[in-house]
């Protein structure tokens, strides 16, 4: 990854420094960006009066903002670097700063797979999943990469891309549209700041006429979601390196097959943890009490427990059977192979107490 191909976009941020008189400012960075945050924090202060402190601690999206303790910090103003501001509030007076990337790869190499792609969608037009199933077939579409949803109305394809790289999409469309494929730039919901955009938690903007997607990015994290949440195929561009590519239907088999796994292991289980996030855009309270009520209502145990950050060494030691993630939905479907005991979805344990069917196919863990 170069560098000196990103453009920080501070000009703006300096002019409100300016204009409040902001005298101590917080610097909050995406770990792929921090090499760089040292000569950020030197911008900033060679063109303003104010301090700046670096929120060194490791930022996982939007919904990771520095709140409290900067606050106590007697901090004015927190710059978050490299994503789009979300429907949350941190209590904090925050400044969102863009980034982009200015690699633009060729077309060519994506072609195939796209028409590959588009076959697989038309099969999938009409289709119907029938309503009398045995357990096995129900295992069996429960574990089926692409073709877990509705039948399509329709097999557009879906451009969408990581925030460095949405400004391409406009481009991209254009060429793609003059390749013969018919093109959408998807909507999302509140979470979702621009057209196309996708984030580790978050697909809204997927719909019945989306039959495959384009993914402008670089690295697994947005597309393993995208493929878990929509079971649609989905091809890869990556502005980094030019590579054209897929996200393997046997990957993310792999990875059905590991949740299917904790889903059985859990059956028997008796006592859970249920995590609740503490960061500003992960904490979902009513969903973790919800889940403690349903696990009552099935004669199980359920524990409320806070953390502003998951990790196997804050949770494995509590004598319970096994965990259930209501924070960050992709610690459960990312990390769970560091845990020590089972740490599944609350879809995963919904279906586990069969208050949710296996025959819907895997439901990825969203906050809208």
């Amino acid at each position: 990854m170069d560098l000196d191909r990103h453009d920080f976009q501070l000009d703006e941020l300096v002019q409100r420094i300016k204009s409040n008189d902001n005298r101590l400012v917080a610097l909050q960075v995406p770990e792929g960006l921090k090499m760089q945050a040292l000569e950020m924090m030197d911008k900033i202060e060679d063109d303003s009066d104010a301090k700046v402190i670096l929120a060194a601690d490791p930022c996982y999206g939007a919904c990771d903002l520095v709140h409290d303790k900067m606050r106590a910090m007697g901090v004015e103003l927190v710059a978050h670097m490299g994503h789009s501001q979300m429907n949350i509030d941190s209590g904090m007076p925050t400044q969102f700063i863009s980034v982009t990337y200015d690699g633009e790869p060729e077309i060519e190499g994506i072609l195939p797979i796209l028409r590959s792609h588009l076959s697989i969608a038309q099969s999938r037009i009409g289709a119907k999943i029938s309503a009398d199933l045995n357990e096995e077939d129900a295992h069996r579409i429960f574990l089926d990469a692409v073709g877990r949803f509705s039948p399509l109305k329709a097999t557009k394809l879906g451009l969408v891309g990581s925030i460095q790289h949405l400004h391409l999409l406009p481009k991209y469309k254009e060429m793609l549209e003059g390749a013969g494929f018919e093109v959408v730039i998807p909507t999302g919901g509140d979470r979702l700041t621009f057209p196309g955009q996708v984030l580790g938690c978050n697909y809204s903007g997927d719909n019945d006429e989306i039959g495959h997607y384009l993914f402008l990015g670089s690295g697994d994290f947005h597309p393993i979601g995208l493929v878990l949440h929509t079971g649609k195929p989905l091809a890869l561009l990556d502005p980094y390196t030019g590579d054209s590519s897929e996200m393997s239907f046997g990957r993310i088999e792999r990875i059905l097959r590991q949740r299917f796994g904790l889903i059985m292991e859990i059956d028997n289980a008796k006592t859970f943890g249920i995590l609740i996030g503490e960061k500003p855009g992960q904490m979902r309270r009513n969903l973790a009490i919800r889940m403690k009520r349903v696990l009552e209502k099935h004669g199980r145990k359920g524990y409320l427990l806070a953390l502003d950050h998951v990790s196997p060494d804050l949770i494995d030691f509590y004598p319970v059977d096994a965990f259930v993630n209501t924070a960050c939905p992709r610690i459960a479907i990312d990390d769970s192979v560091r845990y020590d005991k089972p740490l599944v979805t609350p879809y995963e344990l919904e279906v586990a107490l069969g208050e949710k069917k296996w025959e819907n196919g895997y439901q990825f863990d969203e906050i809208p």
